[in-house]
Parts: C-alpha cells; structure tokens; sequence
C-alpha cells in the first residue's frame, strides 16, 4: 500500500495519518495527552518537510475513537490551532490499531 504523511500539489499541503506513535522509538503512550502532542510534533515535522508550519492551516480533522478524550485534548489542540483557528471537524471512529487514541489530518496552503 502506497502511503505519505503529506502530500504536497501546487496549492496545498495535505497531511494524513498523524497519531500518537513516536516513529524515532517505534512506541505510542497510552495517554490520550501525549498522544495529542505527539500528533502535533508529527503533523509539524511533516509540514517542515513541505517548507511549512502550523501557522498556515485551513483545515482540520480531529478523528477519536472515544469521543470522551476530545475534551481533554482542548487545552493541547488550542496551543497549537488557537490563534490560527482553522475549519475543523471532529469525527469519533474506530482505528485498526486499538492503542491509537486521536488520528489529525491538516491542510494548509502553499502560497
């Protein structure tokens, strides 16, 4: 299966699959908050790879299995789309992984 973390086409950055996992340890916490954060740190490597940040983002999609870890996920999704405020939109699923707690896609524009 072919598979990116992001893709980038003329106008946008897209990014796909950023979880919990931390891929320099092959490891994923069992905490819904540092999963948070460890999606963010993949969705911000990703982006850098891309020539961008966080700061440009339009778009994103919050995907939880338990829709009760998204509220204590507030405090951490606000540090880093606070002051950027994208369109978003929160989607409760299951995961093939059962240790994956949040899945975030982005979409930012390139120009």
């Amino acid at each position: 299966m072919g598979y990116s973390r992001a893709a980038v086409d003329n106008n946008y950055v897209f990014t796909s699959g950023c979880t919990g996992s931390d891929y320099q340890v092959m490891s994923i916490s069992n905490d819904i908050l540092e999963q948070a954060e460890s999606c963010f740190q993949n969705i911000e490597l990703a982006l850098e790879q891309a020539g961008k940040g966080t700061d440009q983002v339009l778009r994103v999609c919050y995907i939880f299995p338990n829709r009760a870890d998204f509220k204590p996920c507030w405090p951490i999704l606000e540090k880093y789309f606070g002051n950027v405020r994208p369109a978003e939109i929160i989607i409760v699923a299951g995961f093939l992984d059962q240790q994956m707690k949040l899945e975030i896609e982005v979409t930012e524009r390139v120009k």
